[in-house]
């Protein structure tokens, strides 16, 4: 089942229905609770091409991690003026980054902006899986997401990650959650393509054969010490970096698309 998230309510699509929902609640479905899936019932048309939609999410925070490529790694080690060997330890370590990305009210859906931040001069895109993790630390589900990077701020310091990565419009989400309990293939393809003007500037793509770190993994993490009443959505690192000469303006699209999943569009804005 895809769950979608409209401005006029949630609806779903089972493999050949488009269905309405009438009563529906991401927290609950995210506690354990039974019989979700039931508030489906009422078959409708199809979504809108084109039409913008809200986050998958009720009040679930976004957490994420970092360095879980060979190439975000590299990436990093390049943009990191005084401490490249952080990036290199962690890389390898038993223990993985982690980090708090969103409240909800900081997210974004399909078709909406994020945005850049005023005070840095290298902004990125990330592409990356999101997990979707119930309260009791079961994967139930994924869907897509776009963890926003101020490169400039997180390279003078390591210690100014926060405000590197946690402002509004730093996150999107989107365009649904799929809920499936087995894992994806790690042959599941990423894409990511940003376009200027029409023009694509970045255009490319990695696996998740490529992440060094399971899903499982990152989750068990996640919840040492730590609850999520209402559970959580896990970024999980990317393996797409553009080049250092890279930044995004104003009016770029930017598209990711990961198979199975579908593709989550956003425009760059410098205001939410």
């Amino acid at each position: 089942m895809k769950i979608y998230r409209t401005p006029d309510g949630v609806v779903g699509h089972d493999g050949s229905r488009w269905l309405r929902a009438r009563t529906f609640s991401f927290d609950a479905l995210f506690q354990g609770g039974s019989g979700i899936l039931d508030a489906f019932d009422e078959e409708r048309g199809p979504l809108k091409a084109g039409s913008a939609l809200l986050p998958p999410l009720e009040s679930q925070e976004i957490w994420a991690a970092g360095v879980t490529y060979f190439r975000s790694r590299e990436a990093r080690m390049e943009e990191s003026e005084k401490e490249a060997d952080v990036y290199d330890r962690v890389y390898s370590a038993e223990r993985p980054e982690l980090f708090f990305k969103a409240t909800p009210h900081r997210v974004v859906g399909h078709r909406q902006n994020v945005v850049i931040r005023s005070d840095s001069t290298w902004n990125v895109p990330e592409a990356e899986l999101a997990i979707a993790v119930s309260a009791g630390r079961e994967i139930i589900g994924f869907s897509i997401g776009n963890d926003m990077s101020s490169r400039s701020i997180e390279g003078e310091n390591p210690l100014y990650l926060p405000q590197a990565k946690i402002y509004d419009g730093s996150c999107a989400l989107g365009p649904c959650l799929v809920l499936q309990d087995k894992p994806l293939s790690p042959e599941t393809a990423i894409r990511l393509r940003v376009e200027r003007g029409g023009d694509a500037i970045v255009d490319d793509k990695t696996s998740l054969e490529e992440m060094k770190r399971s899903p499982e993994n990152l989750v068990s993490y996640l919840f040492r010490h730590n609850s999520f009443p209402n559970g959580a959505y896990l970024l999980t690192g990317t393996g797409i970096v553009p080049d250092a000469s890279f930044t995004l303006e104003p009016g770029d699209e930017i598209t990711i698309t990961i198979d199975g999943l579908g593709t989550l569009s956003n425009i760059v804005s410098s205001v939410r």
